[in-house]
């Protein structure tokens, strides 16, 4: 990026050389982020849309980050490496927190094969998934907003700046450790989640055997489908509420200590 168009455009937007290149390195780990963030960062949300918020979240967290990123705000070979190391730390931070999505997922897509349901209305979104996982996710993304995301996900990109400082490539030791922490940590959540489904079926399916060697010639896969796909949305509505303030508990005590390691 040249000088020249550096004051061109300082000279448009009114403001001086500096907070221009300041906010233009923080908007590029927030815009990374923004392309994977919960809610939203959603396929759903208009690209412009995502432009918008990127550009209000860098409003918010450019005045607190402009010491941290003071050593980029100048033209020259720093503000080019800033153009790789930046977008990598946002997408770092976007895949962690992508990763509770991934877990409400997960979950209804177990709990619909234990029951019989990953085929009803499984095409009902921007991504192909059970009805279940829509549930879920929709249901988990609105209890998220409404507990403050947007305000949690600001302080975790002013955070974000301590442990991985502007203008230099994530510690690979660290990512790693940090990163498949939060992966064990999802997929052991999307099981804490799926379990009851996963219980009830294998409940299910050991008493339809039973029942089955009990009366071979009653055709118990007839009799007992209905049953386990009446089951399935009986336990939906009671195991619902219970696993998405589970999963909010979750989401709640990781943005508390977002760059702590998960054991």
């Amino acid at each position: 990026m040249s000088p020249e168009l550096l004051s061109d455009l300082a000279k448009m937007a009114g403001i001086s050389q500096t907070a221009l290149l300041t906010g233009f390195v923080v908007f590029l780990r927030v815009g990374a982020a923004m392309a994977l963030l919960p809610a939203f960062g959603e396929q759903s949300v208009p690209q412009r849309v995502r432009l918008a918020l990127a550009l209000c979240f860098t409003l918010v967290v450019a005045p607190g980050a402009a010491d941290k990123v003071a050593g980029l705000a100048a033209p020259g070979d720093v503000l080019n490496m800033a153009l790789i190391t930046e977008p990598l730390a946002g997408l770092i931070i976007g895949i962690v927190l992508r990763l509770f999505i991934l877990a409400l997922q997960m979950a209804g897509t177990i709990a619909a094969q234990a029951t019989s349901l990953s085929q009803f209305f499984g095409g009902a979104g921007v991504e192909p998934q059970p009805a279940i996982s829509q549930i879920l996710v929709a249901s988990g993304l609105a209890l998220a907003v409404m507990a403050g995301l947007h305000i949690r996900m600001a302080e975790m990109l002013l955070q974000s700046y301590d442990a991985l400082p502007a203008g230099e490539f994530p510690s690979a030791a660290l990512i790693t450790e940090w990163g498949l922490g939060q992966i064990a940590h999802a997929v052991g959540l999307a099981f804490s989640l799926a379990a009851p489904f996963v219980i009830a079926s294998l409940i299910y399916n050991v008493a339809l055997g039973v029942i089955n060697r009990a009366m071979p010639q009653l055709m118990v896969s007839f009799i007992g489908a209905p049953a386990l796909a009446f089951g399935g949305l009986a336990l939906l509505v009671l195991v619902v509420p219970l696993a998405l303030g589970l999963w909010i508990t979750a989401l709640g005590g990781f943005l508390a200590d977002p760059f702590a390691v998960t054991p």
